[in-house]
This record gives structure tokens, C-alpha cells and sequence, in this order.
């Protein structure tokens, strides 16, 4: 593990702090689902279970868990909880999508995300959920179903080649793109991730998230927000990507805010520099929040 986070030094503050960070189990979290009931009654059903959640002061529908067992309860049962990660739920509220807005979630299983869209938008308006990995789906319809996330759509197709024409041929409003990736920043939560990890892996992926994004700016209306996200520190899958998509002047990034504490974008990597603008992107690492690492960035389509 070491030697891969080596390669970090240079772009993270206090690095053996963050070091440190990674060696520690993660934190379990939970998020309230909206759609079936209120973080209120939520927190209610919680106590009425004897679990002792503690609310995320960053995100007023998250709690964090002292025993990773979010599923071994009855609100979970009822569909009001769902397991997941607190950093990821970061791109979902980033991306802020409307009720009746149309939302494209290009890599959705197993479907965190794609219910926490379905949340946000009072389960109204059109979520198309999109997986390659039919195994994986199994998993999103079981999710969509068990919270009662009805304004989902699944598509099992590889993002790259998304087809609009099932839903009507319109563009989106929106997109999320949380594409796969070498997902250094779970390793809190899976330590042998990095056991397999090389260097190849990392620019091949780069290559599907480069395609991923691209297709989702061009299915997604002139004035309408893509946002992309990862789970891993790498430059590669991270700014290059921003730099590609850059490049073609179809989409600029734009600033949001975030109430976790983040670092911006890197313009810099191993002798190459990126576009200015990704310093625009947050990355967030497990020392500052104790949570996952993280890399999210927000772009409006231009053309």
C-alpha cells in the first residue's frame, strides 16, 4: 500500500497523516430515503432499533453508524435507510437535480447514487440508470424497488455508447458520472484494493472514463450540468480526464461549494501540466473528514 500512496507525496498536505488515514477502518454511514420517509422519523426508527446513529454535520440525511451493520434493522427493511459511504453521497448533491428534470446516471449500480437522485427529486421526472455489468444490476433493481425509487429507468449498455432514443431522443439536464475506476480511496473500506494495482490499470481506465465522460456532455442539453467523480487519487483518472474533455470546447468546469474540507484540483503531474480550470474540482482525502478519499468536479455544457 505504501508504495503506491508514495506516488501521492507530492500533492497531499501532511502526508503521513494521510497515510495514517488509510490504515484506519472507515466509518459506517447511512443515508435517509427520502422518498419512503423523514431524516426525522428516520432518526426515530433509528433509536426504536437500538442503534446509535450520529448524525453527519456536513449532510443533514446522513448518520454514521458506531458497527458496520446498516442493513441489519427494520428501517433499513422499510427501505427508510440505505447503506452508504458519506463521500459518496458528495456528486448526487453536487449535481442538484430538480423534480421533473430528466437525469442520466451513467454508471448507476448498485444504486446509491442513483436513489439518492431519485430522493432529490421528490421521485418525479426520469432517472436512467446505466450499468454494463448485468451481475451489477440485479443489485440497482433490488435497491430502486426496496426504497421505492419509481422514476428509475435501467439500461444495461456500456455508457460510452448511451442511446438516447428509449426515452423520447431528448437530452438530459443533467448527468452523473461516477465512472469505475482503481478506487484507491476505498482502501479504508477494502484494504487489499491496492494489492493488484499497476500503473497500466490506471491509464487504461483513464481511457473508459475519458469516452464515459464525453458521451454524457454530448447527451446532456446546452446549459445543463455534468458531474464527474471518482473514487481514487490518481491524477490520470482524475484531472486528465477533465484536461480531455476540455480540450473539445464543448463543456466548461464551474465552482460549487462543499461543506466538507477539500483541496483543489492539481494543474500539475509528473512533468505535465492540465487546463487551469481543474483547480475548479475538489479533491477530498481521508485525513480531513475521516472519510474515503474522493475527486469530484462540476461542468456545464457549452455547446
Amino acid at each position: 500500500m505504501d508504495d503506491v500512496l508514495a506516488r501521492y507525496e507530492p500533492i497531499v498536505d501532511d502526508f503521513e497523516a494521510f497515510r495514517a488515514a488509510c490504515e484506519r477502518p472507515l466509518p459506517s454511514a447511512i443515508r435517509v430515503n427520502t422518498i419512503k420517509t423523514t431524516v426525522e422519523r428516520a432518526r426515530r426508527g433509528l433509536e426504536e432499533a437500538d442503534l446509535a446513529a450520529e448524525p453527519v454535520e456536513w449532510h443533514p440525511g446522513l448518520f454514521r453508524l458506531p458497527e458496520d451493520q446498516p442493513g441489519a434493522n427494520w428501517p433499513y427493511t422499510h427501505g427508510w435507510i440505505h447503506g452508504q459511504e458519506e463521500v459518496s453521497a458528495v456528486p448526487a448533491a453536487v449535481l442538484e437535480p430538480q423534480p421533473g428534470e430528466r437525469v442520466w446516471d451513467a454508471c448507476a449500480a448498485p444504486g446509491s447514487k442513483t436513489t439518492q437522485l431519485a430522493a432529490l427529486m421528490d421521485d418525479s421526472g426520469l432517472v436512467v440508470a446505466t450499468d454494463n455489468n448485468l451481475g451489477r444490476l440485479s443489485a440497482l433493481r433490488s435497491n430502486t424497488e426496496r426504497l421505492g425509487a419509481t422514476c428509475v429507468a435501467v439500461t444495461n449498455e456500456d455508457a460510452r455508447n448511451h442511446s438516447l432514443k428509449p426515452f423520447g431522443g431528448m437530452e438530459y439536464d443533467r448527468a452523473l458520472v461516477d465512472v469505475p475506476c482503481s478506487c484507491e480511496g476505498t482502501i479504508r473500506k477494502n484494504p487489499d484494493t491496492l494489492e493488484e494495482w499497476t500503473l497500466d490499470h490506471v491509464e487504461g481506465i483513464s481511457g473508459v472514463q475519458k469516452g464515459i465522460l464525453t458521451r454524457a456532455i454530448k447527451a446532456t442539453r446546452e446549459g445543463g450540468t455534468v458531474v464527474y467523480s471518482t473514487c481514487t487519487f490518481a491524477p490520470e483518472e482524475n484531472e486528465a480526464v477533465l484536461d480531455h474533455v476540455l480540450d473539445s470546447g464543448e463543456c466548461r468546469l464551474v465552482e460549487f461549494d462543499l461543506s466538507l474540507e477539500s483541496r483543489p484540483g492539481v494543474t500539475e503531474w509528473q512533468g505535465r501540466e492540465f487546463d487551469p480550470a481543474v483547480a475548479q474540482a475538489k479533491r477530498i482525502y481521508p485525513h480531513h473528514n475521516d472519510t474515503g478519499g474522493f475527486f469530484v468536479a462540476k461542468l456545464e455544457v457549452t455547446a
